[in-house]
């Protein structure tokens, strides 16, 4: 059963970030994006090189999530994405909070899958 919930939470997390990736590419190369995108989210993005850059990650990390291949390596990665998203829908534009915080658990249900892979980057050398 652990094993299950650890796919299903791999492969959710995969296909999200993969969709919203290329979706965000939409958005950059000034095509209609195939899911409508939070004008407040969009705000952030004053800069482009930052949609291009968190969207290409998203990509990357997507990928790997649904090859499942340096899934550790895309789960520390995509942290601080995911806690920006989670912010974002908490402060600024709750339509979509279920979603994040879907993202938000099935991240933090890896994290907990991988602990053991984790631990050696929060310990402390003597």
């Amino acid at each position: 059963m652990i094993k299950i919930i650890m796919h299903v939470s791999r492969l959710f997390l995969g296909a999200v970030f993969l969709i919203a990736g290329v979706n965000g590419y939409f958005v950059y190369f000034d095509f209609e994006p195939f899911i409508t995108t939070s004008p407040e989210a969009m705000a952030l993005f004053e800069f482009r090189y930052l949609l291009f850059i968190e969207k290409t990650l998203e990509i990357i990390c997507g990928i790997l999530l649904l090859i499942n291949q340096f899934t550790p390596l895309a789960l520390i990665i995509l942290a601080p994405i995911i806690i920006n998203i989670i912010l974002l829908h908490i402060f600024m534009d709750p339509s979509l909070l279920a979603l994040a915080v879907l993202l938000f658990l099935a991240h933090g249900y890896l994290i907990f899958y991988y602990r053991r892979l984790f631990l050696p980057i929060i310990t402390r050398n003597p």
